[in-house]
């Protein structure tokens, strides 16, 4: 038999509950349930997983000296704190060889299986927030807004509340999708926090299958496109090409996103470089000698949309996004180079305090007319200002 880690048993039951959902969402609606796959997107850098439901099975290891239960688990668990691992054996919700105990100062020993098993949460309700949107486009289907860096897409460990998703309770005022359950009403797709940018919002069911059909289809065969504006660092070896990869969570960081050789999802990026910054224009107050190819300008166009998967993608060929500080943190040499040959770009650079990534055009097949819309965004003033300094070198 194989054992699941703790957290494979948590991934596999939160798959198990949004099929479920999806399936009692289509029984009421007459609608064809949306594969939990075909949302993309994962919850962004999550906190370390802890018992919240979905049971946690250890042995404790030979060798190991006598100890009480409440210590033995809470040595073993070290994100939950011991006090709710005591509440969690007086509530028996552990089992010490098959039989339950509720004595946290039992003696535990070598060769004891602990089985610990607390309820499932029960995820508050987001409430409407007054939180201003950019809305580029609104009828009684959708509604396309530019979303600024910075704003969560939808409430999540640390952030319950300030998000996109209390934005739209309060703007939509009740007409949003339910497809995505309480915490992701008419959520269909996901940009980053720190990623701005065009994004699509389903109010109805029916918009929210049609619009989801289209993302999961990565518009192989539909009018879906989606093109994003990127400053890397370094120059590609190629001005124009394909990456292809697995993504999975990174095994040494599960903060971060990973090229992975298996078990990983499809992940396909085509990018072109636009502008490179680095050859310095005669008469410019830079040291020629310490300038060369500092960075470039890059559209990429996603033909899958998995987890960070731009950032991961140009990372992985060598030219991660400047402002990355989770997969370019090797290149603060690069910054700090930055700094003395161009101190306007390096303010810029500090200024953007984030991935200088930026959603930039969405293109979709309206839910109702078939009609293809498409939604462009100009790169925001911090951006901007970093690209505007950076052709300084040229």
């Amino acid at each position: 038999m194989v054992r699941l880690t703790k957290r494979e048993r948590t991934e596999r039951r939160r798959t198990v509950e949004a099929e479920a959902a999806a399936e009692l969402e289509a029984a009421a609606t007459g609608l064809p349930p949306v594969p939990a796959d075909d949302l993309d997107d994962e919850p962004e850098q999550d906190a370390p997983a802890a018992p919240t439901g979905g049971s946690v099975d250890l042995v404790i290891e030979a060798g190991a000296a006598p100890e009480r239960l409440d210590a033995a688990l809470a040595r073993r668990i070290p994100d939950v704190s011991r006090s709710r691992l005591k509440a969690l054996i007086g509530e028996g919700r552990v089992a010490l060889d098959g039989a339950t105990v509720t004595d946290a100062s039992r003696k535990i020993n070598a060769g004891a299986r602990l089985v610990v098993d607390p309820p499932a949460p029960t995820p508050a309700a987001p409430q409407p927030e007054a939180i201003p949107l950019a809305v580029l486009f609104e009828d009684a289907d959708v509604v396309v807004i530019d979303k600024p860096a910075g704003l969560v897409v939808h409430p999540g460990a640390g952030n319950a509340s300030g998000t996109l998703v209390n934005a739209l309770l309060h703007h939509c005022a009740g007409s949003l999708s339910g497809i995505g359950g309480v915490e992701r009403p008419g959520i269909v797709h996901r940009l980053d926090k720190d990623t701005s940018g065009v994004m699509v919002v389903a109010k109805t069911d029916r918009a929210h299958q049609s619009l989801a059909a289209q993302f999961a289809d990565h518009g192989r065969t539909g009018p879906l496109e989606r093109a994003y504006y990127a400053v890397v660092w370094g120059v590609p070896k190629y001005t124009e090409g394909t990456i292809t990869t697995q993504i999975g969570r990174d095994p040494k960081n599960r903060l971060a996103m990973a090229a992975v050789k298996s078990g990983g999802r499809e992940a396909i990026t085509h990018f072109k470089v636009l502008e490179t910054f680095g050859a310095p224009r005669p008469g410019a107050k830079i040291r020629e000698a310490e300038a060369g190819p500092v960075a470039s300008l890059i559209e990429c166009r996603l033909e899958t949309g998995r987890t960070h998967q731009i950032r991961v993608h140009m990372a992985e060929i060598g030219h991660p996004l400047l402002g990355d500080d989770l997969y370019g943190s090797g290149f603060r040499t690069k910054a700090a180079k930055l700094a003395k040959i161009a101190p306007e770009a390096a303010d810029a650079l500090a200024a953007l305090g984030r991935q200088a990534l930026h959603a930039a055009l969405l293109a979709f097949a309206h839910p109702k007319s078939k009609k293809v819309m498409t939604f462009e965004s100009d790169m925001p003033a911090d951006m901007d200002r970093l690209v505007e300094a950076l052709r300084e070198l040229e």
